[in-house]
This record gives C-alpha cells, structure tokens and sequence, in this order.
C-alpha cells in the first residue's frame, strides 16, 4: 500500500472519503478538502490524528484547489453532488460541481508538478437504465437530453474523458473508477441502504419505489476503499478506467428491503411509492478488468455487509 505521500481527497468529510481516509492516514500525510455539504467525518477519530488535516472549501473555487493540489503527490477527486433527488433539483450545479471542479483539480494537480497519480470517481449511471455485467469497453447509455436525471451521469461522463485527456496529452496519470451501490456504516444521503436501515431499527415504514423490481448490485465499503487503494500506486491502472463493485452481491430493492427487516428483526412494514421520475431498472456490473490489472476483488458478502452495517446504526441510535 502507497506510504509517505501527501494525499488529497476533494470531498474528503464524505461517506467514501473519511473511509479512505481512516486507511491511509497511518502512513501518509491526507489532506480533507470539503466544503461540509454532507459530513460523515463527525464523530470519527480523524481530526484527532497528526496526520489529517480538514480544509474546508469549494472546488468550483479555483484559487482554492491550486493551493491545496500544489503539494499533493496523489489526487483522489470525490467531490461531487450526490444522490437522485439532490441531483433533480439542482441539475445545473450538479454539472458545475463534476465539470468545473473536476477541470479545477486536474488543471491544479498539472501545475502543481508532483502529482503522481490523480484518481477520478465517476459514476455506474454512465451506462443508463439497463446494464448487465457491463464493461468498461461497452458503450455508455445516456437518458434523453432535458431529463434532470441524466445530467449527473453526463457531466461524470464527461469528467472521465477530460481525466484520460489530460493523461494522453500532458502527461498526467490519472486513472477513472466507476462505483457500483456502495453502502456501509457512516453513510449519509439518500442511499437505499441508509434509508431502509434507518427506518428498520425504528420499526418505522420503509417506503419502495415503484413495484421495488429494480435490480443493484451492492458493494461495501470496506471494499470500495480496497479498489480505490490499488489505483494509487499501481502503474497498470494508469490511463484505465475501472467498475468497482460487487455482482455476487446482486438482489431486487424489493428483497433488499425483506433482507434488512429480517436481519435487524424489525417490524417495519414495507409500503410501495409510485415512482415519479426515470428510474435505473438493472445494474450489474462486470469487474474483470480491475481483477486482471489491480487484483481486486470484493471479500464482503450482502448478509455480513448488512448485519455490519445495522450494528453500527444501532449503536448509535
């Protein structure tokens, strides 16, 4: 694992980014910036350690990212909006945030001289509605220009060229990961899991939508932070783009949530919303290619993921 760097996470107070974070903050130096939107760095042990240090800021600032990326020999960019119903209502900063702070971090990674490698996260909402054991080599599949849905996954879309552009033409190595359905303890947001959690150790309703026929794949975070740390210092990942996920972990929302009342032994019941806006109906992602050159490989099953993860909303509720 990469040691004695100087490592920035550009929305770094995030669910991802404290993760990461609480991994390679032992042997390297990691630097937070975030502008605090979503903050699950509250209540961890990482501002306490020598270190890591939190800056708070914007990368939609530029003067902002040249002065943090000057010193950083890797560049891990996670900043971004998030989450469906945050992105619908502010379609137009959801593309500010992934194209201008994107063009902002890799521009200040470049001038700073020193960047070793620069990680950009992107999105599986490239691929559209339907996507099953997809490759990096297949073709993205966008929604119709004008639905608010799509603008995330278009700017992300778009941040990955300008990554690997700034790699084939200056130089930069930078590499692109695509997450699938991340979950685990700390999650903040709008994710399925954090919701259905939440409300079953309430024995609150837990709220579907639609039928709750939509297929995902789920991927914990121990093992996103595993994916992610290969890409720092491995010199195959240079240029590459990669699915990070895991598709053993594969199951309608509908039995996600049956899933999570069981394990929590809840009482919840489960009640169906209609659905008022383009929904991904199948996401599956194929991850050989980050198997091949990486050697990763998700070690957390759905069940022991879940029972992890409910443990640690308990006991803190």
């Amino acid at each position: 694992m990469i040691q004695d760097a100087r490592i920035l996470i550009t929305g770094g107070a995030g669910f991802i980014g404290t993760s990461l974070a609480e991994r390679l903050c032992k042997h390297n130096q990691v630097v937070l910036f975030d502008n605090m939107h979503r903050d699950a760095l509250t209540g961890t042990a990482l501002l306490d350690h020598p270190n890591v240090t939190l800056i708070r800021g914007d990368v939609l600032d530029p003067v902002a990212m040249e002065t943090v990326c000057q010193d950083a020999d890797v560049v891990v960019h996670m900043a971004s909006i998030a989450g469906v119903d945050t992105v619908m209502k502010n379609p137009t900063l959801t593309m500010r945030v992934s194209l201008l702070g994107t063009m902002h971090a890799l521009q200040a990674a470049f001038d700073g001289g020193r960047c070793q490698r620069f990680v950009d996260f992107s999105t599986s909402e490239v691929f559209g509605q339907y996507a099953y054991k997809v490759t990096e080599g297949d073709a993205t599949n966008l929604g119709a220009v004008g639905e608010a849905r799509w603008t995330y996954a278009v700017s992300k879309l778009a941040t990955e060229h300008l990554a690997l552009s700034y790699h084939k033409q200056y130089g930069l190595p930078t590499v692109s990961i695509r997450p699938f359905n991340i979950y685990g303890p700390r999650q903040v947001g709008e994710g399925a899991v954090h919701h259905f959690i939440s409300r079953a150790i309430r024995n609150e309703p837990i709220i579907v939508h639609g039928d709750g026929s939509q297929i995902r794949s789920w991927c914990y975070i121990d093992d996103i932070v595993d994916g992610v740390l290969t890409t720092l210092d491995a010199p195959n990942a240079v240029g590459h783009a990669f699915n990070i996920g895991n598709p053993r972990s594969t199951l309608t929302i509908y039995h996600l949530a049956r899933q999570i009342v069981q394990l929590a032994s809840s009482g919840s019941a489960i009640e169906h919303q209609a659905i008022d806006r383009t929904d991904v109906e199948l996401r599956i992602p194929n991850i050989d290619k980050a198997r091949s050159l990486l050697g990763f490989d998700p070690k957390v099953n759905l069940e022991e993921g879940l029972l992890r993860t409910i443990y640690w909303y308990r006991s803190r509720v």
